[in-house]
């Protein structure tokens, strides 16, 4: 009895015989939205990463800051060990419950406030953010000046807190505070009248909670999205992204056996009864031939 070649072995073949055909990976671009100014308390904040450096110990440290956009006074700072999506949820969750909600935050397109390669670039810190009913501005790539406040920000800081660097976290996040506090408490700034941060900022009038389960009221049902980011309909599976692990979509049939996915007012993509991921475009994902 002759055995049959293993699976590899036959792709092997077919592939060197240019008989089979892959798929193209979808690939997105990080496009910047629309921005606006907020003269309303808490209306905008500013988030960003100020490029890593090494410590005396010869770790690098990632500071993250937030400040707010009205008043200029620095909500956070915070030496991270990476920008891994954990670190930065521990910083803008304390800063939500010490100091409210905004209406919307401005960031750049840089992981993990953004995710510039996924669906609408939103990262799973972004759309936990909108969750929360947090709008979000990005700055076009490369162009911080759109960002111009905060980037001021991080010359002070960088200029007084990090030359040079200190030996360890705990000695530098020592000069991240002492800076801070003097950011809001003893230097004026010109834009707010010569006040310092600290004489015009007034907390947010929106107290922190945990965002019940979003509604979808015009979908068909909702699921709930696996640790890995899948949606499992009965015995199916279905690839959404990471970014949405964890969090309610809704699904609704719009056409014959064909159905859409949207988180809140996104809609994410499309699956037929034969695809097993969430595909941007119906017609890919039904595979129909023109």
């Amino acid at each position: 009895m002759i055995q049959r070649p293993a699976v590899s072995t036959i792709h092997a073949v077919l592939d060197r015989n240019g008989l089979v055909k892959r798929r193209q990976r979808r690939r997105y671009k990080a496009q910047c939205t629309a921005l606006s100014a907020a003269h309303a308390p808490h209306g905008l904040r500013c988030a960003d990463y100020k490029g890593e450096f090494k410590l005396g110990n010869r770790r690098y440290c990632y500071p993250l800051t937030i400040s707010e956009y009205r008043s200029r006074c620095l909500l956070a700072g915070k030496g991270l060990a990476s920008t891994k999506s954990a670190f930065a949820f521990s910083v803008c969750e304390q800063a939500f419950r010490d100091c409210g909600l905004p209406a919307a935050i401005r960031t750049d397109n840089g992981i993990p406030l953004a995710s510039p390669h996924a669906l609408f670039g939103l990262s799973k810190l972004a759309a936990w953010w909108l969750h929360l009913g947090i709008k979000i501005q990005r700055i076009q790539p490369g162009c911080p000046q759109q960002n111009a406040r905060h980037e001021r920000v991080h010359l002070t800081r960088k200029q007084e807190a990090t030359r040079p660097a200190a030996f360890n976290f705990l000695q530098q996040q020592d000069r991240f505070e002492r800076c801070t506090a003097a950011c809001n408490h003893q230097r004026p700034r010109q834009g707010p009248g010569g006040a310092c941060p600290s004489d015009v900022y007034t907390p947010s009038a929106r107290v922190y909670e945990p965002p019940p389960e979003p509604e979808n009221p015009d979908h068909d049902h909702s699921v709930r999205a696996t640790r890995c980011g899948r949606l499992c309909i009965g015995q199916r599976k279905i690839n959404l992204s990471q970014v949405f692990a964890c969090q309610t979509v809704g699904i609704r049939e719009i056409e014959d056996r064909i159905w859409l996915v949207s988180f809140l007012d996104f809609d994410l993509g499309f699956f037929d009864q034969d695809e097993g991921s969430v595909e941007p475009d119906p017609l890919r994902s039904c595979r129909r031939k023109c």
